[in-house]
This record gives structure tokens, C-alpha cells and sequence, in this order.
């Protein structure tokens, strides 16, 4: 599964990232609000969904070499939260699902591949 089907799974918006960052290959996904956590349980190639919104989110996933990030609930990044993923080329969407229906969502698009 890419990014670019997880965007259609969750009927996402692209904030940025272009055609290679959305073609990108998603190894599991991680639903956390606590970027501790994201630091602790995740692993490289794994997709963030997060209601959190702040810089924070984009320094982590590019720490921890994850392929991209999902802010859940309608939420909108600042441009400064913006302006950094798109210079790491870190791909940032937007859902109106909830965390919980988007981890779900993501899981069952996983698990059927």
C-alpha cells in the first residue's frame, strides 16, 4: 500500500508531497498523539495518524524515517508546520475521520493487501 491509497482510503486532502513521496510504500501505521510513544513503537516506513498539531509532529516522524503523516479530525497545520515537511519531503494529508476511524480504516486497507 502507498501513500497515495491511504489518502484515498481516508478520502484525504494532500497538503504536500509530491507524485514520489505519495508513491511511497507505507509498512504499518501508528496512531499517537504522544510523540514519545511514536519515538518508542514505531519503525521506519510506518505512516503517523495524529490528532496532535505542531511542529513536533513533522520533527518526529523525520526522526524516526517515517513516510508520512496523517492529521485526523479536520485539523490544519500551520504553514511553518507545512513549510518543514515540504522540505523534507515528508507527505502531509488531512482526513475528517476521527484517529479511531482512521487507524481502522488504514488497518483494514493494510491487512487485505
Amino acid at each position: 500500500m502507498t501513500v497515495g491509497s491511504v489518502r484515498d482510503v481516508l478520502a484525504a486532502e494532500v497538503l504536500c508531497g509530491d507524485d514520489r513521496a505519495l508513491s511511497a510504500e507505507v509498512e504499518g501505521a501508528t496512531a499517537a498523539d504522544l510523540m514519545s510513544d511514536v519515538l518508542a513503537l514505531s519503525r521506519p516506513g510506518m505512516l503517523l495518524l495524529t490528532g496532535l498539531v505542531n511542529v513536533q509532529v513533522v520533527r518526529t516522524a523525520i526522526v524516526a524515517e517515517l513516510c508520512g503523516v496523517v492529521f485526523v479530525r479536520g485539523k490544519m497545520p500551520g504553514s511553518e508546520i507545512v513549510a518543514l515537511a515540504r522540505e523534507a519531503r515528508m507527505p502531509l494529508l488531512r482526513t475528517e475521520h476521527s484517529l479511531f476511524e482512521a487507524a481502522g480504516l488504514v488497518y483494514g486497507a493494510l491487512t487485505c493487501r
